[in-house]
């Protein structure tokens, strides 16, 4: 495999020539794919088991330009990974700095590539038992120009709006 890199910022793109094993045997020619690099995604739905309530936030996602309604999203507190940090410190740290919502117990919802043609991020998704929270509160780092709008939704209210995805993010 050569391995280049093509740009390097925030994000990180390599160019790749590599050959794979093929199902009918052998190996392939040499392929050239970009590789787009920016780490693994950590998530974290709080869950509140006394209310039987969720936390949700809401914020300003530039990459739904594409769409024509607002650029507002409502979903999970997630964050990029940091190298060295457990999944269960970052999860509380987010969680925390994002909804001011402290989480105790965490359980693993599921682990996947979301576009591994291009991609190695993987995005990890946990629920997060919620023992303080602030809904009704504008949240976020103004290092990081976060304004977050902190929801707390019972839980048939939040598998309701899956339905016609108003959950997007």
């Amino acid at each position: 495999m050569d391995r280049k890199a093509s740009f390097k910022g925030y994000f990180a793109v390599e160019t790749l020539t590599i050959r794979h094993q093929l199902f009918e045997g052998g190996r392939s020619r040499p392929v050239r794919r970009k590789f787009f690099q920016r780490g693994d995604v950590l998530g974290v739905l709080p869950w509140n088991p006394v209310s039987a309530e969720v936390v949700l936030i809401e914020q300003f996602r530039v990459g739904k330009m594409r769409d024509e309604d607002s650029l507002w999203m409502l979903g999970l507190i997630a964050r990029i990974a940091e190298p060295g940090e457990s999944d269960t410190r970052l999860a509380q740290r987010k969680a925390q700095q994002e909804a001011a919502c402290q989480v105790g117990r965490l359980e693993p919802i599921a682990s996947f590539y979301p576009c591994a043609g291009a991609c190695p991020e993987q995005i990890r998704l946990f629920v997060g038992e919620a023992t303080v929270t602030r809904p009704g509160t504008v949240q976020g780092l103004d290092g990081e120009h976060e304004d977050i709008f902190v929801h707390q939704m019972p839980r048939g209210s939040v598998l309701a709006m899956l339905d016609p995805i108003e959950i997007n993010n």
